[in-house]
């Protein structure tokens, strides 16, 4: 049976992908400067401007491997004396389209994608004359990789965003990256690239820092980029430009970068994600230079990885992030939201002075902070002002901007004073009922009847607390997550009064904020911190009744999760967990407990479980002396198994409450204000493969084909 051509291969492709937003690749023709002769230079272009990327699908890549027909028969000829690479303005090409890879249902067809993009991107280094790619703007992915296959490269100072980010996504580079990058840069630094940055929330790299990694040859700014580009091609061309890289090691440095980058995975996902590993294997592999070895294991990772369900929980992920969080379920519309031009904070403590630079920045508009004596005022006023000097200083704004933030915060202690002309007033009080209804009874006295009045509350009523006001319409829960500047999540509660308006506007200043707006039902703790609670109960019940803290801690390491339980516990403070734990309880007494442990802690004045005076978190001696354990050991199978059919009966309940719109929602709150990874897809197609939603709700809670391979 004869081996298919790539552009059968990729024909056979294109049929399963039928919606794919095409690439074209231009050829046309140029004369270089100082007489270096004729040149063929290719454009990839889809047709949309940037706000749409420009992607390699089946037929985007038939269309590359066709203008290379076409060069390659020039070049043959003599006709030209070398092939550039560029993109539209501000993209160069942004790699594999992902809508296309979730339609894949087996693995021959995925084996297909994978030698696809091979056979067309080989070709750029096969050819009789020089190659170059020139990176004009965003590259990622195959994007990246397709300009490694090219002789030379040049980038643009300008460029906002380098990187391959599949192992991010629970894929491998396959189409070249980690056979190639390692081989050109040496392993250390495409580890860095590869795994490390990808590990690290999908860190981008900058123009300048392609440039120094070595992966580009020359840089260039970005107003006149692609004719200082064709400038230096011709004197590369005509031999006045010598092209210098640095000799890879070969030696050790080699294993001990992949050593590297199997302690930055471990440490990461612990084992519970395969793309990281996969990829260092190549790496490895790629050591002794046989790129062709290195392609083929490539596409049989890809292959594997694309039917297997890491990555279609990444690529729901990646979905749930950038398309669901943009288009909040529920959100009313969004042409009924008010204008708002002036913002009230009550309180001034630390989270309350956070919330203020947010609001600052993002809508720059008067902040006014109010608080029960003159010092905490000045210290919640004093704090914005610290901060913007550091952002000043780290030359994020200039001077004009520091001087105008800074004259827009303000802090008084008269409510009515501060309040009577605010639009939307937010309060960040102490977490008790009483004090948040005084507080709202206080503001509402003074402030004007179109204003918003929000709370901060993590887990207590929104309706409750606007039940004594006359205008209970206009409050709305607007919770944040710690760290303000760095979760994007906003949690925002519908309280049983609050109105269409209300929300919309609260809708609208959470998009000013950047923040991912979730709608959620005035229900106990909201959607985070009650699975957090549910979740961090469990292992505390285990504790308490005997199974030794490191064996429960450890029980949970294979979900991969950013920190431990009781690292995490430490993070938010016992003090808060045992609060939020003690409001379930009275809430829903059968399935959360108040742990006698967590309260000796607190109680002891503890700030979490560890000591870390060798660096690494040991359990405080003090700490264990105060736990009180039953006789019942557990082992971290175990553990993990009742966690998990904990978290799957309180996500189950959750949805049968209409705490939010469907499951998809509970993934993208554990997302972006808990920093779940992308590989558990949040927490439901974890779930769902590992079989616990059917053992514990008798179903899956997403339907076939969706975070998981179609059938």
């Amino acid at each position: 049976m004869s081996t298919p051509t790539t552009a059968e291969l990729l024909k056979g492709a294109a049929e399963l992908f039928p919606d794919e937003v095409v690439t074209s690749a231009h050829v046309r023709h140029l004369d270089l400067p100082y007489g270096a002769g004729r040149f063929a230079l290719i454009t990839l272009d889809n047709g949309f401007d940037h706000t749409k990327p420009t992607t390699f699908g089946p037929g985007s890549l038939a269309n590359l491997n066709a203008a290379i027909d076409q060069v390659e028969k020039e070049a043959a000829d003599g006709d030209i004396v070398g092939v550039g690479l560029t993109g539209k303005p501000f993209i160069f090409a942004v790699g594999a389209d992902l809508k296309g890879v979730e339609l894949l249902k087996k693995h021959e067809d995925a084996l297909a994608i994978g030698k696809g993009g091979h056979e067309v991107f080989k070709r750029l280094a096969k050819l009789a004359v020089p190659t170059f790619a020139y990176y004009n703007g965003a590259a990622m992915g195959g994007g990246v990789e397709v300009g490694l296959h090219c002789s030379y490269r040049t980038v643009s100072k300008a460029l906002p965003a380098f990187s391959l980010p599949e192992v991010f996504l629970g894929l491998v580079p396959g189409w070249g990256g980690c056979a190639l990058l390692p081989n050109l840069i040496g392993a250390d630094k495409a580890v860095s690239v590869i795994i490390e940055n990808s590990l690290n929330q999908n860190k981008q790299l900058k123009g300048q820092q392609v440039f120094d990694l070595g992966i580009a040859d020359a840089i260039f700014e970005g107003a006149d980029f692609l004719e200082q580009s064709l400038i230096w091609t011709a004197g590369v061309l005509k031999g006045d430009v010598a092209v210098e890289r640095a000799e890879v090691d070969r030696g050790e440095a080699w294993d001990q970068a992949v050593a590297k980058g199997r302690f930055i995975a471990d440490g990461k996902v612990h084992g519970a994600a395969p793309a990281a590993y996969r990829a260092l294997d190549i790496i490895a592999a790629a050591k002794d230079g046989d790129l062709q070895a290195g392609f083929d294991a490539e596409d049989q990772a890809l292959a594997d990885l694309i039917m297997g369900g890491e990555l279609r929980a990444g690529i729901y992920s990646f979905n749930l992030v950038q398309k669901r969080a943009k288009r909040p379920a529920g959100a009313p519309d969004k042409n009924l939201a008010r204008p708002v031009s002036k913002v009230g904070v009550v309180g001034a403590g630390l989270m309350a002075s956070q919330l203020a630079l947010l609001f600052l920045r993002r809508l720059e508009v008067p902040v006014v902070l109010t608080d029960i004596d003159q010092e905490r005022v000045d210290k919640g006023v004093g704090y914005v002002h610290a901060e913007i000097d550091k952002l000043l200083g780290k030359g994020r704004i200039n001077q004009d901007k520091a001087n105008r933030l800074k004259a827009l915060v303000s802090g008084v202690l008269d409510k009515a004073e501060g309040f009577s002309d605010a639009d939307f007033i937010i309060e960040a009080v102490f977490e008790e009922i009483g004090v948040k209804q005084t507080v709202f009874a206080e503001v509402e006295a003074v402030a004007p009847a179109h204003a918003i009045l929000a709370t901060n509350t993590s887990s207590l009523s929104v309706t409750e607390m606007a039940s004594k006001l006359k205008h209970p319409e206009r409050v709305v829960g607007f919770h944040f997550f710690n760290p303000v500047a760095i979760l994007p999540l906003l949690e925002i509660v519908r309280g049983e009064k609050t109105d269409d308006a209300s929300l919309a506007t609260a809708f609208g200043v959470a998009k000013k904020l950047k923040k991912t707006a979730v709608l959620v039902k005035d229900a106990p703790a909201f959607v985070v911190n009650r699975i957090l609670t549910r979740f961090m109960g469990e292992i505390q019940n285990v504790i308490d009744e005997g199974t030794p803290v490191d064996v429960a801690e450890k029980a949970i390491e294979p979900l991969g999760l950013p920190m431990s339980p009781l690292v995490l516990l430490e993070l938010v403070g016992p003090a808060i967990g045992l609060h939020v734990s003690e409001t379930l309880n009275r809430s829903f007494p059968d399935r959360f407990t108040v742990s006698p442990n967590l309260k000796a802690v607190v109680e002891a004045g503890k700030r979490g479980f560890y000591v870390y005076d060798s660096g690494k978190p040991e359990l405080d001696p003090e700490v264990a002396a105060l736990l009180k354990q039953g006789d019942s050991v557990l082992t971290e199978d175990q553990v993990r198994d009742r966690v998990l059919d904990a978290v799957a009966q309180e996500i189950g309940l959750m949805l049968d409450e209409g705490v939010v719109a469907e499951a998809q929602d509970i993934d993208l709150c554990l997302i972006t204000g808990a920093g779940w990874p992308f590989h558990l897809g949040g927490i439901t197609p974890y779930l769902d493969r590992a079989g616990v939603s059917e053992r514990v709700t008798g179903k899956k809670f997403l339907a076939p084909g969706v975070a998981s391979v179609p059938a």
